[in-house]
């Protein structure tokens, strides 16, 4: 029953199914390992404000040293990040060599020891302080034969299973091997090998990987392969399966579909589907779960209304490698609404504010609301008991939003959003009850040499 949307979308696109037809070669047209390289800097300001009610308090490293009873219910950090990045073009020939760089370093604008820890934003010393610097850097070796390229190094990787996330002040970042391949041009193919992941306000590289829910158990490495297919501009469709050594399999089905219904109408349907079991030794314990969530939207000139569901059928949380590969829908601001045996709805509501002369500027509202949670049946021994789920959990998130691009000067792609979160649950579920303000400005530069 699960898959039945799945199959619905599926379908959709296939009595008007073309034949499969090569792509041309970027290879051949390659003008050289300088002359198409490129180069950006982005400027980004963060302040992040989560101030938590009703008991709970910032787990921040600094607090977690302190008495419960004396810990601060306030996270609060202001920082400034620049993010450097370089990517050189490839060598001519029958396989290109080219090289991808980047340097990042998050500076402390205000915060302190108990207060930091929580957003994320800043690094934190071994006593729980924020740094008042961090940085890091790498770089990833890529190869180019025809239009499939080999990655090999550190670099930033996007896909459902294994994802770097870009929502604090620095991005995430992943070492090991990444193969892209689009010799057809409706079809992409994907594979993976990863040996660790970097944590957004990580300044070293040797952590491991960045694991979400469970306890800290960890494997030692990551495996995926996938395939993106997108045969018009109204359907989409991606397959993934993954390995996170000796911990779990993660397989993951996702298909997007829109439908012009008339002048500057549209109605689409967004699905996404993972299936999780423990394997090898189990690190996390036992896991079987599968979760997913299906979307429909409604686009009329510049308004734009959302419902989704989402369900978690399983008795421990949706867990993910990488803070950013998760592609259900509920999973918002502060939380993703994946405990064990959740169900959750969304109604969400946004605004193109160009429609009525403000163009750059767009409103959005969103409200979801989590319910039935029954983590009673968690694996005692496993990766998620600590956690305390209870039976009957049930919570709520609404989330508001503004956000502006300057369209033309100087300052033209310049980015402001402000971000007003509220979430508030019951004790049978993880999540703490907190408002949440996040102010971010980013300036972005590029270039060509």
């Amino acid at each position: 029953m699960l898959l039945r949307p799945a199959a619905v979308l599926l379908s959709l696109p296939l009595a008007g199914l073309a034949p499969f037809a090569f792509a041309d070669s970027a290879q051949s047209h390659s003008s050289g390992f300088v002359e198409d390289s490129s180069w950006s800097i982005l400027n980004r300001t963060v302040y992040d404000q989560r101030d938590y009610k009703h008991g709970g308090r910032n787990s921040g490293a600094r607090n977690a040293y302190k008495p419960r009873s004396e810990r601060n219910g306030l996270a609060e950090e202001w920082a400034y990040g620049l993010m450097g990045t370089y990517q050189s073009g490839f060598t001519q020939g029958l396989i290109g060599v080219g090289v991808d760089a980047h340097a990042y370093q998050g500076v402390q604008l205000d915060s302190g020891g108990g207060r930091a820890g929580k957003a994320r934003l800043l690094g934190l010393d071994n006593d729980g302080h924020p740094k008042s610097e961090y940085s890091r850097g790498g770089a990833a070796l890529k190869l180019r034969a025809s239009n499939t390229v080999l990655s090999w190094g550190e670099q930033r990787v996007k896909t459902p299973v294994f994802s770097s996330s870009d929502s604090r002040l620095l991005p995430e970042t992943a070492t090991g091997l990444f193969l892209t391949s689009s010799e057809i041009d409706t079809l992409k193919l994907v594979a993976g090998h990863f040996n660790e992941s970097t944590d957004r306000n990580a300044s070293s590289h040797d952590q491991g990987f960045v694991v979400n829910y469970s306890d800290g158990r960890q494997g030692n490495s990551f495996d995926l392969a996938g395939l993106v297919w997108n045969p018009g501009a109204a359907f989409s469709g991606s397959l993934y399966t993954s390995r996170y050594a000796d911990t779990w399999n993660q397989h993951y089905l996702g298909s997007t579909f829109t439908q012009a219904l008339g002048d500057r109408r549209s109605l689409s349907l967004d699905l996404n589907l993972y299936r999780t079991t423990d394997a090898g030794k189990a690190l996390s314990g036992r896991i079987d779960n599968t979760t997913w969530s299906l979307v429909s939207r409604y686009n009329q000139g510049p308004h734009s209304y959302s419902l989704g569901w989402q369900q978690v059928d399983g008795n421990t949380p949706f867990d993910y490698v990488t803070r950013g590969a998760i592609y259900i829908a509920n999973a918002v601001q502060m939380s993703d609404f994946n405990a064990p045996n959740e169900k959750s709805w969304q109604a969400r509501y946004d605004l193109n504010m160009g429609g009525y002369g403000m163009p750059g500027l767009n409103l959005t509202a969103l409200y979801v609301r989590g319910f039935d949670i029954d983590g009673s049946h968690v694996d005692p021994n496993g990766g998620y008991a600590y956690l305390g789920y209870g039976k009957g959990g049930k919570h709520w998130e609404r989330d508001l939003e503004a956000r502006y691009v300057v369209q033309s000067g100087k300052a033209k792609g310049t980015t402001f959003s402000l971000r007003h979160n509220v979430h508030r649950g019951n004790t049978a579920q993880a999540e703490l009850d907190g408002n949440q303000i996040r102010l971010a400005v980013e300036w972005p530069l590029s270039g060509g040499f």
